[in-house]
């Protein structure tokens, strides 16, 4: 350590201890003095030079050796309290002695900052080390900049250290410290003025800290450049499903329609009264699913694109069951409905609630056997109603109770047509409303769960 790094403090405390180890040592020597030689004891003052220079550095020490030599030469030596010699072999002994505790201070100064320096690397690899977990764990790194500029300003022998990513201007009373690697800047280091670097440490650690930020942002970009291709690739799988739904799902109900019409606008063509009405329901039929198809993928647009905005209102639960059943037309002879007419309110859009319903019941009716019926009922629990809707369907294998609400994901009997939409619509609408809708296992059938939630029954005061 040089004498222009120490601070005024530091320097008046090593001064002193300087004098103070001299002046120790002679007394030591005084002592010692009538058991052993006075030459031989001279060396003594080496263990405070060696002191001295392992704690202040060798321009201490170095006066310290000066200053030794010249006590014993004053008390020891005769004639003592002058600094004449009378015996020139004395010299000689002071030379050595001088000599001695010059080489000793030196070495033992460079093995203190060899040290340091060792200390200060290992200190900078355990920070790098730290910030690497931090920064490659997955955080976000401009939540871990606060951090890094705590380590960074320990590394550097500062109070405070502010990193930023990028090119960034001083404020006013700082100093900016550029971290680039291979020409390419990455961030800022900005300490305060009155603040000096570890110039050493600092062009040590600054590269290596610039090639982790450099690193971690690429990660991040590669990061988002691969989640931005998974969303591509999904979207393309919908749009994909969605081509496969229209050609097959649409082109069916098409060919019915255009095949009756042409029936019925062929005048070569002779048909009854019966045949016509038949023709014509065809028509209807295969239109109203036309109809239903084509709303199902508007909702499901919607939904996707986040616009399907709730308007809650306070409803019973049969009133919503009841809604439900006017939309399945004449199938609504095969549900039977037993609810609990003490049964809370609940708070939902009646709309969407009704269509997650109306598509939970028309798979039930879908699945279930000919002529066989479809059972609602309800039950209360905790904070949220339960409509469970049982069929006598195949039911739902255990593994495939959630991929079942997947947009496009058909039934596996062959005979049951549609696009696989009604319950990925369901779930959609149920979530938005704050409700959950699911499979469950049973052995008689095909067991669907509508969980509302009960609306505030906070009282109010008269």
């Amino acid at each position: 350590m040089r004498l222009n790094a120490l601070s005024r403090v530091e320097l008046a405390v090593g001064l002193l201890a300087s004098a103070g180890s001299v002046a120790f040592v002679s007394a030591l020597i005084e002592l010692l003095r009538p058991y052993m030689p006075v030459l031989s004891l001279g060396v003594l003052y080496v263990f405070a030079v060696l002191a001295v220079a392992v704690i202040w550095g060798i321009e201490l020490a170095v006066i310290v050796s000066v200053a030794s030599m010249l006590a014993f030469n004053w008390f020891f030596l005769p004639p003592t309290h002058t600094f004449q010699l009378r015996d020139g072999a004395n010299w000689a002994v002071l030379a050595v002695y001088l000599v001695t505790a010059v080489v000793v201070s030196a070495l033992a100064a460079q093995a203190r900052r060899r040290a340091e320096v060792a200390e200060r690397r290992e200190r900078e690899a355990s920070v790098l080390a730290a910030m690497a977990g931090d920064l490659l764990a997955g955080t976000d790194l401009a939540d871990e900049l606060d951090r890094v500029g705590v380590l960074t300003a320990g590394v550097l022998g500062v109070p405070h250290a502010r990193i930023e990513l990028g090119v960034e201007a001083p404020e006013d009373g700082e100093t900016a410290y550029a971290l680039a690697i291979g020409g390419r800047r990455v961030g800022t280091v900005l300490v305060g003025l009155e603040h000096a670097l570890d110039a050493e440490a600092a062009e040590r650690f600054l590269p290596a800290l610039a090639s982790l930020l450099a690193v971690e942002l690429d990660r991040a970009d590669l990061q988002a450049e691969a989640l931005e291709a998974e969303a591509l690739r999904r979207s393309d799988t919908i749009k994909t499903a969605l081509l496969y739904a229209v050609s097959h799902d649409l082109r069916s109900p098409l060919t019915a329609i255009v095949a009756a019409a042409s029936g019925l606008s062929n005048p070569e063509v002779r048909l009854d009264r019966g045949d016509r009405d038949v023709l014509v329901e065809t028509i209807r039929v295969e239109a109203d699913r036309l109809n239903r198809l084509v709303g199902n993928l508007l909702d499901l647009s919607r939904l996707r694109s986040g616009v399907a905005a709730p308007h809650p209102e306070l409803w019973p639960v049969d009133g919503l069951v009841s809604r439900a059943l006017d939309q399945l037309g004449a199938d609504d002879a095969r549900v039977n409905v037993e609810l609990d007419h003490d049964a809370p309110p609940v708070r939902v859009d009646p709309v969407q609630i009704e269509r997650v319903l109306v598509n939970l019941l028309e798979n039930a009716l879908k699945f279930s056997p000919a002529g066989s019926t479809v059972s609602v009922t309800t039950e209360t629990s905790g904070a949220e109603l339960l409509v469970h809707v049982f069929d006598r369907g195949p039911g739902v294998d255990p593994g495939l109770r959630e991929a079942v609400f997947e947009p496009f994901r058909r039934g596996d009997q062959a005979a049951v047509r549609g696009a696989g939409l009604g319950l990925a619509i369901a779930r959609g609408f149920a979530e938005v409303n704050g409700a959950r809708v699911w499979a469950e296992g049973d052995h008689t059938g095909g067991h669907f769960v509508l969980a509302l939630p009960v609306a505030d029954r906070s009282p109010v005061l008269a």
